[in-house]
């Protein structure tokens, strides 16, 4: 295993990195970068942030939110997503609202905050992922066009299915349904983003989720950051889970599922498929998981809260299962045939 990157020590490497970030972020001169942390977290890469931004001529403005309750590792923020207490800090909020840029370094994912901000105009990309992996997965502009010619093909669609040989066979009715992209960087007022990226996803109407999703040994389950060792019968109706079958690991994931005593927590959230070639498919990475998310080839199945495309659905129980060799169709074309992108215009170079 390589050595984590010392980010106390490593200043301007993180500023190099987080400069050319900005860039495609299209950061210019005049405008204002928020850095949002969470009780002090990110020092050094608070530090560089500002040296990149005010390199470029921009201004940068440290919003560091103190909660009552003590500060959240977004790691473990993944297992409650939503909640964070920001919104009742007024001067936070206007600041992050008046900002052109918010580098999002607490995780503002599914919550009212970051939908929020992002109705007043700011740019958001959230920056939580450590710095190596950071560097690993940077955005490149043809990572853009391939999830963008995804997106085209996703908004003309009417059904999504996907299957795979464990018994998997669901159908989405996703028919004018909104359309989340990551790609790893936000150029546009009110765009959202995670850095790494790579996916797209999409929800289906109300009640239109039908059929059963089987994870197979060797799938991902987020945020317990675990590897399916045995298959699990995930069984879907009217877009609700209604059974949960299978060994010891089943049983596990319906106590994690009830334990949020929350009948929203059944819910099928969002569906979508990786294009980033350069993730590895490993769970003891550190991090919250991008690469699993937005592994080349993936089907990512989604239950919990749907706040992010547009839903009322606000949960904090989510689930993101990375799933490999699975087959999707959008309207009966393939997209995913058992893990491998088939449209020429969303294929990586040599895959």
């Amino acid at each position: 295993m390589s050595t984590p990157f010392d980010e106390a020590a490593g200043i301007d490497a993180m500023t190099r990195l987080f400069r050319a970030h900005l860039e495609l972020c299209r950061v210019s001169p005049g405008e204002t970068v928020a850095i949002l942390t969470e009780g002090g977290q990110f020092a050094a890469r608070v530090r560089a942030y500002e040296a990149a931004v005010r390199a470029l001529g921009a201004e940068p403005r440290h919003v560091d939110f103190r909660p009552p309750g003590g500060a959240t590792e977004p790691a473990a923020r993944l297992g409650n997503v939503g909640r964070s207490g920001l919104g009742a800090d007024r001067g936070a909020m206007a600041t992050l609202k008046a900002s052109d840029l918010v580098i999002d370094m607490m995780l503002l994912l599914f919550s009212q905050e970051q939908l929020e901000i992002q109705q007043a105009g700011a740019r958001i990309v959230l920056v939580v992922e450590p710095f190596e992996t950071l560097a690993r997965l940077f955005p490149t502009e043809d990572l853009r066009r391939r999830v963008e010619a995804a997106e085209r093909r996703l908004a003309r669609a009417g059904t999504l299915r996907f299957t795979n040989a464990a018994g998997t066979d669901v159908t989405y009715d996703i028919a004018d349904q909104p359309i989340l992209t990551e790609y790893g960087y936000a150029d546009q007022p009110g765009r959202w983003d995670h850095w790494p990226g790579g996916f797209l996803a999409t929800t289906a109407r109300p009640r239109g989720v039908n059929g059963r999703v089987v994870l197979a040994a060797g799938d991902l389950l987020y945020p317990l950051m675990r590897v399916v060792g045995e298959p699990i019968g995930i069984t879907i109706r009217d877009g609700m889970i209604v059974d949960i079958a299978g060994g010891a690991e089943a049983g596990a994931l319906r106590e994690y599922i009830e334990r949020y005593d929350d009948p929203r927590a059944y819910a099928i959230s969002h569906i979508g498929w990786g294009l980033n070639e350069r993730c590895e498919w490993d769970a003891t990475l550190p991090g919250i998981g991008m690469d699993g998310r937005a592994y080349y080839g993936n089907v990512l199945f989604s239950t919990g809260p749907d706040t992010e495309l547009g839903g009322t659905n606000d949960t904090a129980c989510h689930l993101d299962i990375p799933m490999r060799n699975c087959t999707l169709t959008l309207d009966g074309e393939p997209i995913v045939a058992a893990g491998r992108v088939m449209p020429a215009d969303m294929r990586a170079f040599g895959r």
